[in-house]
């Protein structure tokens, strides 16, 4: 028996079990959605089978099982974020084509220490200080081309990747426009008209947090690293014309994405839509004056990747559909005889954990309501509960799915899902831990 086939057995025997558990409590149906889940998360893991092919199971298993529609799950493959990835990758493979980033990685290793510590705590940095006002999609895409072209070693490449994915995940919850689960919470917060948290007040009371997972992340991805000078692979001189033109172009979208943020209550931004921009900004590469593209050169977007996407929007789709949400909600009200402090930390458990396996702005969507039925009936501190279960909604580092910067991460190519499983499971404790004593120690007192 080939390994791939003991993976493939493997998966649908874990299914199998969760399977049976879950009919113990809950009905067939919403069994059958956490059984195939199951199976799918663990052939993303064990990778016995390829990364877009698992992700286009969704298709054809939850009509097979009757969990959905053809028709309800298909539209999800084509969600108005995927063409924001699409305009992304054309500009990362103009930044390649030109070797504009190898110029950009001459010039960081002039700065900061020529090792693979120092390298790793520059892109994490980088990419959460970018991320704290940009899309962390978007710093990511901008990025990833550079971690590529630092070294020809396969470990420090992963590395590199991981440490900007990562970086950026750390720094969107910095400030409120980092990421989108934090603009949801305070759509909620309207909608609820519960007072908001103003803004230097949220970068207060997140950025320690931020700077203590910064320094946390790098200690550890530089492990058995540390030391490893960072050679330099070729001498770059001057910018062309082809990569002037992709600069101004970078230069420019930055400028537009950062007028085009809100900053609320003063300044409502430009208005414009952010997925919309970075497909335009994509589509300019292809046409006068710019010229970068052609289309054969678009056959190196990683379409596993969107596939990835559509399987965690109809992920997230057949939670609700299924009323498999509903039985979540209702399995946290027996838990409101708990005290709130463990309360508190079981809700960051299950927040952090469930992104792992669906889009983190469809679960805070969810959960954001069920959390504040919670606490208001029982006099809890609504706004502390909700801010931990948003920023751990960011806070997921173990699988591709879960976050926007590793799903870019694993389409680099260098990163492995079990390795970023490995390293996330752990990043993921530390998350949990850091913000629920942040919650108790610091946040309830000047919240």
């Amino acid at each position: 028996m080939s390994e791939q086939t003991r993976g493939i057995l493997f998966a649908m025997l874990i299914g199998l079990v969760i399977f049976a558990l879950a009919s113990l409590f809950l009905i067939h149906t919403q069994a059958l959605l956490l059984a195939v889940i199951a199976t799918m998360v663990v052939l993303w893991s064990n990778e016995a089978l390829p990364l877009g092919l698992v992700s286009l199971l969704p298709v054809v298993l939850f009509p097979a099982f009757d969990i959905s529609t053809t028709n309800a799950v298909t539209p999800n493959y084509a969600k108005s974020i995927i063409f924001l990835f699409l305009g992304g990758f054309m500009l990362a493979i103009a930044v390649e084509k030109t070797a504009l980033h190898r110029l950009i990685s001459q010039r960081m290793l002039s700065v900061f220490p020529n090792t693979a510590r120092g390298m790793i705590f520059a892109l994490a940095i980088t990419s959460g200080l970018l991320s704290s006002f940009l899309s962390n999609t978007t710093t990511t895409l901008l990025l990833m081309p550079l971690a590529l072209f630092l070294s020809d070693d396969p470990r420090l490449k992963m590395r590199f990747a991981l440490a900007i994915a990562y970086g950026a995940s750390i720094g969107g919850i910095v400030t409120p426009i980092g990421t989108p689960p934090n603009l949801i919470l305070y759509g909620v917060f309207d909608d609820l008209q519960i007072v908001a948290i103003p803004f230097m007040q949220w970068v207060g009371l997140v950025l320690p947090l931020a700077m203590i997972m910064f320094v946390l992340i790098g200690w550890a991805l530089s492990l058995g690293v540390a030391k490893l000078p960072i050679q330099s692979q070729m001498q770059v001189g001057d910018l062309n014309s082809e990569q002037k033109k992709v600069l101004y172009a970078l230069f420019s979208l930055i400028i537009l994405l950062i007028i085009n943020s809100p900053i609320r209550p003063y300044y409502d931004g430009l208005g414009l839509n952010e997925k919309g921009i970075l497909l335009s900004f994509g589509m300019l590469m292809f046409m006068p004056p710019f010229n970068i593209l052609t289309w054969q050169d678009s056959k190196k977007i990683p379409y596993e990747i969107i596939f990835l996407f559509g399987a965690g929007f109809s992920i997230a789709m057949a939670f609700t559909s299924t009323g498999l949400a509903d039985e979540l909600a209702k399995s946290l009200q027996h838990l409101t005889h708990l005290s709130p402090l463990l309360l508190l930390l079981l809700i960051a458990i299950l927040v952090t954990f469930s992104t792992e396996i669906t889009s983190n702005t469809a679960l805070i969507s969810m959960m954001l309501p069920v959390i504040y039925a919670l606490t208001e009936q029982n006099g809890l501190d609504t706004r502390l509960f909700m801010m931990v279960a948003t920023i751990c909604a960011s806070y997921a580092f173990m699988l591709p799915i879960a976050t926007p910067p590793n799903a870019i991460a694993m389409s680099s190519g260098v990163v492995s899902v079990k390795r970023m499983a490995s390293y996330g499971f752990w990043f993921n404790l530390a998350g949990i831990s850091l913000i629920s004593l942040f919650a108790i120690v610091y946040w309830r007192v000047f919240l």
